[in-house]
């Protein structure tokens, strides 16, 4: 078993996750990252590009192919994770998919709905249900040590955009699901935390790119810029060393006060 403290992320090829996960090697932890298998054209920004910067930071590395919707997999991330390294300290449950086209909550599609879901609340409830077993499971084994879990929200699970309606709705699930686990594992001393990007400069915002530039630019944003994945970054690291220990459920808006009530 490996003496450093070992962090799972999901999604950790690009982004946020990928932000995450050097941020954690920086900070001291061993990673590993989930990402979907690779299709052509490979994606510029993927898991072996990742592992090189990790390593690069003095951290073992375990890339994961694995699509988070697909539960039945889940074991499989775990067994991977207890076999490389002998324990599971945090998991930053990242990965999620956003519609393939923005459109009307009146159009939106079963199929649509059922893609979105599938990653963003299913199949990350799921493996955090795994990973909270066998936390609990390898306690003796790395007594005096706290495991924590992060799920990464949106500030969609409050803030209503219509034409991505099945986004909106995982994020609003993803939200309660972060705090069922958060009850359930408080008497546990598993502290469990949801930081809630948002609008932040990665793929998923690309297409829109544009339209957010005018609206920040119009003073949608109080602080008037782009969040960057490294701000999601900084946050997930100052709860994974226990800043936060004991505001278990707390949720962390990283928006640039995005969602401050204002007149």
């Amino acid at each position: 078993m490996t003496d450093s403290p070992v962090a799972l992320i999901t999604g950790g090829s690009r982004g946020i996750g990928r932000a995450i996960a050097l941020a954690l090697a920086a900070a001291g932890f061993d990673i590993a990252a989930t990402a979907r298998p690779r299709r052509p054209p490979a994606q510029a920004q993927s898991l072996d590009d990742v592992g090189v910067r990790v390593a690069a930071l003095g951290r073992r590395w375990l890339p994961i192919e694995a699509d988070v919707s697909a539960v039945d997999g889940h074991a499989g991330v775990i067994t991977g994770i207890d076999r490389t390294f002998g324990r599971l300290d945090l998991l930053v449950s990242n990965a999620g998919v956003a519609p393939e086209r923005r459109v009307d909550v009146l159009e939106t599609s079963p199929e649509s709905y059922d893609r979105v879901m599938g990653t963003n609340l299913r199949g990350a409830f799921f493996l955090a249900q795994r990973a909270a077993r066998y936390m609990l499971q390898r306690r003796e084994a790395t007594a005096g040590v706290t495991a924590r879990i992060v799920f990464i929200g949106s500030v969609s699970a409050e803030a209503s955009s219509p034409s991505r309606a099945e986004y909106c709705i995982s994020k609003a699930g993803l939200g309660m699901a972060s705090r069922l686990f958060a009850d359930r594992l408080a008497a546990e001393g598993i502290p469990v935390f949801e930081v809630r990007p948002g609008i932040i400069r990665t793929d998923m915002t690309a297409p829109v790119h544009e339209r957010y530039d005018t609206a920040i630019a119009n003073g949608l944003v109080p602080q008037a810029r782009w969040g960057e994945p490294e701000d999601v970054a900084r946050a997930v690291v100052a709860l994974a060393r226990g800043d936060f220990d004991y505001s278990t459920g707390l949720v962390v808006d990283v928006g640039g006060g995005l969602m401050l009530p204002r007149l």
